[in-house]
C-alpha cells in the first residue's frame, strides 16, 4: 500500500507544485502523482504546467516513486510518449509508471483534429497503448490505423520496463481494460459502484495487477472553508465522465457549473475538517485491496493538508 500525494498542475503552477512534492515526501507520503493537462477546468483554477517537464525535476528532488495520467492520440504522438516515458524511467529507475487514458476535448482539441466519439477514442487508445509497449520493449515500430507511425525505435531505454495502467471511470472500461492494461486506475465513488467496477477488471484479466484509487477530498482545519474550498475549486470537475470528456474550453466548463450549488458537492468530494472521518473513508477504500491511494485535496490550501495528514492520517493507514 502507498499512499501518494497528488500534483494537481490545473491548479498550481509548476514551481509551487515543486515545492509541495517535497513537503509531501518529508511529510510521509509515498508516492506523488501527476496531472496532465494543457487547459485548466475552470478559469478559477488558472494553471496549467507542463506535467513530463516537471516530473523530471519532481523525481530529481525527492526518492518517491512517480506516476502520471497521459492521453496519447491526438495532442501527443504514441512514438512522444513512448521517449519521454523511457527517458525518465531510464534517469530514475523503478520510479515511474503511466496511466493510459482516452483524453478529454478540453486538452486534446487543440490540434484542432476532429474530437472522435468514445468507442473510437478507446480503439486508439489500445492502438497507442500497443505501439507504446513496442517502442519501451526496444522493437522498431511502423503502424497504420487511427494512428500511424514510421520506422520509430528508441535507443534510450530504462533497464525495466515500466507499467502502463489503464485510466478508467466507468465499469464498462475498467472490465475492457482487465484485457490489456498492466494495471487500472481509477476515482472514488460509492462503495458499491467502486467494488463493482474493481471486479470487472480483475475478473476480465486484470487478476494480480495493481489497482490504484483516486480520491478527491476537501481538507481544511475549519469545515466552513473546506466546503468553500471545494465548491470554489472543484464544482467545474463534479459532472459525468460522458461529459468531462466532450466540453471543449474553460468557458464551456465555467458555464455548466454555474448552477452547481455548495451542497451539491459533498456527493462528488468527500469534505470534511474532522481527521478521523478521513481515516474512517481511506480504510474503506484499502478494504477494497485497493494498492495505491492517489489523495488529492481539491481546495488551495495544500501545506495543512499535507502537514495534518502526515501526522495524523497517514501513520493509521501505511504499514
Amino acid at each position: 500500500m502507498t499512499i501518494a500525494y497528488h500534483a494537481s498542475h490545473e491548479q498550481f503552477s509548476p514551481s509551487l507544485l515543486l515545492k509541495y512534492a517535497v513537503a509531501a515526501e518529508k511529510a510521509g507520503f509515498t508516492a506523488i502523482s501527476s496531472s496532465d493537462h494543457f487547459h485548466p477546468w475552470s478559469e478559477r483554477q488558472g494553471q496549467s504546467g507542463f506535467s513530463f517537464s516537471w516530473l523530471g525535476a519532481a523525481l530529481q528532488a525527492t526518492r518517491l516513486p512517480f506516476s502520471m495520467v497521459c492521453a496519447p492520440g491526438q495532442r501527443y504522438h504514441p512514438a512522444i510518449v513512448a521517449q519521454a516515458i523511457a527517458t525518465l524511467a531510464e534517469m530514475f529507475p523503478e520510479r515511474f509508471l503511466v496511466a493510459l487514458g482516452s483524453g478529454e476535448a478540453l486538452n486534446e482539441t487543440i490540434t484542432g483534429e476532429k474530437w472522435p466519439e468514445k468507442s473510437i477514442r478507446n480503439e486508439r487508445l489500445l492502438e497507442c497503448h500497443a505501439i507504446i509497449s513496442q517502442l519501451l520493449s526496444g522493437e522498431k515500430v511502423s503502424h497504420k490505423g487511427l494512428v500511424s507511425v514510421e520506422n520509430a525505435k528508441l535507443y534510450t531505454l530504462p533497464a525495466e520496463k515500466p507499467l502502463l495502467l489503464c485510466a478508467a471511470v466507468s465499469a464498462e472500461t475498467a472490465r475492457w481494460a482487465g484485457s490489456w492494461a498492466d494495471g487500472l486506475l481509477t476515482t472514488h465513488r460509492s462503495p458499491e459502484e467502486l467494488k463493482k467496477l474493481i471486479s470487472g477488471f480483475r475478473e476480465n484479466g486484470g487478476k494480480g495487477k495493481p489497482v490504484h484509487l483516486k480520491v478527491q477530498l476537501s481538507y481544511d482545519r475549519n469545515e466552513s472553508k473546506a466546503e468553500k474550498g471545494a465548491f470554489d475549486q472543484w464544482r467545474s470537475n463534479i459532472f459525468r465522465g460522458s461529459v468531462l470528456g466532450e466540453l471543449p474550453t474553460v468557458a464551456h466548463f465555467d458555464a455548466a457549473s454555474e448552477f452547481v450549488q455548495p451542497s451539491q458537492m459533498h456527493k462528488h468530494v468527500r469534505i470534511s475538517s474532522d481527521l478521523d472521518q478521513h481515516v474512517e473513508w481511506l480504510k474503506a477504500d484499502i478494504a477494497l485491496g485497493v494498492d495505491r491511494l492517489i489523495l488529492h485535496n481539491v481546495n488551495r490550501n495544500q501545506t495543512n493538508f499535507i502537514d495534518d495528514f502526515g501526522k495524523e492520517v497517514l501513520p493509521f493507514l501505511i504499514p
